[in-house]
């Protein structure tokens, strides 16, 4: 598991720690995301049947940037604790973004008062070595929110930048 770090612009709050890891698969990947401390007083998306949903992290939500070595096609995998997912391909830096064909993803998400854990198994064509960054988004009663990532460019949180992604992974 990788520690992910908080943004220097947000507050602790409930959540102390997010540990993540993802491995290569021969049909995609597998990624596992651990949030430790009060879960009970964060904002958790309701149960629902897996399904694509847009604009999932604009609550808790867990994502995945996968962009093969020596390009700037990435793919970013949107990953609710709801059951819900998206999946976007980019040409480039927020450029060129539509959905990505995806064979089938699906997630177990388990907690209790001091921790949540959420697995992800994703059928999907994603071309290796690849550069990737796992991130959390943290939403808090009235709003506010957290944003956890391995590592953040200078400035606002941007998960999109490349400095995000760092780990390599190979099959």
């Amino acid at each position: 598991m990788h520690a992910l770090m908080l943004h220097r612009t947000c507050d602790l709050g409930p959540i102390r720690a997010v540990t993540s890891s993802v491995n290569a698969t021969s049909q995609g990947c597998e990624a596992e995301f651990k949030l430790d401390g009060n879960i009970a007083a964060i904002i958790l998306p309701p149960q629902s049947g897996p399904e694509r949903r847009d604009n999932l992290w604009h609550t808790t939500c867990f994502e995945i940037f996968w962009q093969p070595l020596g390009g700037t096609y990435y793919r970013e995998f949107n990953l609710s604790p709801s059951g819900c997912w998206a999946a976007y391909d980019f040409d480039s830096f927020r450029e060129g973004m539509r959905d990505a064909p995806v064979d089938a993803i699906a997630i177990t998400c388990s907690f209790d008062d001091a921790g949540l854990a959420l697995r992800a198994s994703i059928a999907s064509d994603l071309l290796s070595p690849a550069q990737v960054a796992l991130n959390a988004i943290v939403e808090h009663p009235g709003g506010g929110k957290q944003f956890w990532a391995l590592a953040f460019s200078p400035g606002p949180p941007e998960f999109h930048s490349e400095a995000c992604r760092q780990l390599i992974i190979e099959r």
